[in-house]
């Protein structure tokens, strides 16, 4: 039966992050075929294509790799100042095709026109009128801005279902004087916080106080204690002083006396920025508290998700680079790396197999799961670098401002702008974005994150 659910948690997972995918190229073919562009693919996947039956003008299919998804309107790229039509023929079925001239120097410059005449390859005078690249810029926003648009769409409307049912769950501190939840052992450094202690580590400040968890700190310091807010910053702002510890086991107070250590730790849940304070090793009893919500509550919700995944992209190189280390066996994998759509694949199957969790909780944990990738997925693709919708998003903005300009400067209309000189940036960015996926899906092979 467990195998069965971690496969069924790991299929349901898949078949709703391909749905998003495939919704996703629905957001950009829609409004591109409503402006009047010619759309000839629309794939769910990548690689081999598995199936495929043409619609009209598009084709509709399958790739065997499902690791994303496209379509493909015509026109992207404008023909540049050097890339005329070089001839106009009419290939074995009658097709007419244009050919662009593409006799380029240099590497870069060579890639582009290999671009360009890829992407003009099949392009016939009767297109002329539904080119991408031709239409206004605002429309190109709409289309690109689209597909990213659905993800945070479906995202929303799945935490909106799950905040107003289910309710968002947080945990908080327990109110009243704090009760110790658990005691270090050891003093380990805050990244290494998760792994056991060893004979080398220095014992912590609140096991040479023999703290043990239930017991109920009164004192700090000759200070009354009346909260575990109050309690934490008397231990920072102590460093690495005598402290003398009051507190209340099995109806009998007790004093006892230690050092606190002076550590590099985050000073509120809020803030995760290091800083060198004192530091005990004890934390507080706490509870699950669920506060439900409508759309308003949601929108907060993700606009505080939309900070966190914002710092999350800043850091994104720094913590593939680090899944790699744990790739090879370097260090450890951190429980707050990020996950490829594998390692995504396995917290679902974990969490639908796991005998700790109940049934409700379990389909929550996977609709929230699928919320928060397409979230991410959502954000990401907003990011404007080329091939990112983002990218063409900032294109049709530039390209907007500047004949603007041009028009309250009384200049000569400068144009469409030519994406296709961005390109080698693009092949840039993606090969990067590669490498960042084969790294993540290694790692998640290798040393995947575990919910237990």
């Amino acid at each position: 039966m467990t195998v069965l659910l971690y496969v069924l948690g790991v299929l349901v997972f898949v078949v709703a992050i391909l749905v998003s995918i495939g919704l996703h190229e629905l957001g950009h073919m829609i409004p591109a075929k409503a402006f009047g562009g010619k759309v000839t693919q629309y794939f769910i996947g990548f690689g081999p294509t598995v199936w495929s039956k043409q619609v009209g003008e598009t084709e509709y299919g399958v790739k065997a790799v499902p690791l994303g998804g496209y379509v493909k309107i015509v026109g992207m790229l404008p023909p540049g100042p050097a890339d005329l039509v070089d001839s106009v023929e009419v290939d074995a079925d009658g097709n007419t095709v244009q050919r662009v001239r593409k006799s380029n120097t240099g590497l870069f410059t060579q890639l582009i026109s290999d671009a360009r005449s890829a992407e003009w390859e099949l392009i016939g005078p009767e297109d002329s009128e539904r080119l991408f690249y031709r239409m206004k810029p605002w429309k190109k926003i709409v289309v690109m801005a689209a597909g990213p648009s659905v993800n945070i769409v479906i995202a929303f409307l799945l935490f909106w279902g799950v905040y107003g049912t289910y309710g968002n769950a947080s945990i908080e501190v327990d109110p009243g004087a704090p009760v110790v939840a658990t005691v270090s052992e050891c003093v380990l450094p805050y990244a290494e916080r998760e792994r056991a202690c060893t004979d080398a580590d220095p014992e912590s400040p609140a096991a040479e106080a023999d703290l043990e968890p239930g017991d109920q700190i009164t004192g700090f310091n000759g200070t009354q204690v009346t909260d575990w807010a109050q309690l934490r910053t008397l231990i920072q702002d102590n460093e690495g002083g005598n402290a003398s510890i009051t507190y209340v086991r099995d109806g009998q107070t007790i004093t006892k006396s230690t050092n606190t250590t002076v550590e590099a730790r985050p000073t509120s849940e809020d803030d995760e920025t290091l800083r060198e304070v004192g530091f005990l090793g004890v934390s507080p009893t706490s509870s699950i508290v669920r506060t439900t919500g409508g759309p308003i509550y949601t929108l907060q919700q993700m606009g505080d998700l939309t900070v966190q995944t914002v710092q999350a992209l800043g850091t994104l190189p720094v913590k593939v680079f680090e899944v790699g280390q744990a790739v090879v066996g370097i260090k450890e994998r951190a429980q707050d790396s990020p996950v490829s759509i594998v390692g995504g694949g396995r917290i679902a199957g974990e969490t639908a197999s796991s005998d700790a969790i109940d049934v409700q909780e379990k389909v929550v944990g996977l609709i929230g799961l699928i919320a928060g990738f397409n979230f991410f997925i959502g954000v990401f693709n907003f990011v404007p670098l080329l091939p990112l919708d983002g990218g063409h998003i900032a294109s049709a903005l530039w390209e907007a401002a500047r004949r603007r300009l041009a028009r309250f400067r009384r200049r000569p209309d400068p144009g469409y702008v030519d994406a296709a000189k961005l390109l080698p940036v693009a092949y840039v960015v993606a090969s990067l974005f590669l490498v960042m996926g084969v790294v993540l899906i290694l790692g998640d092979l290798v040393a995947p994150i575990s919910i237990a």
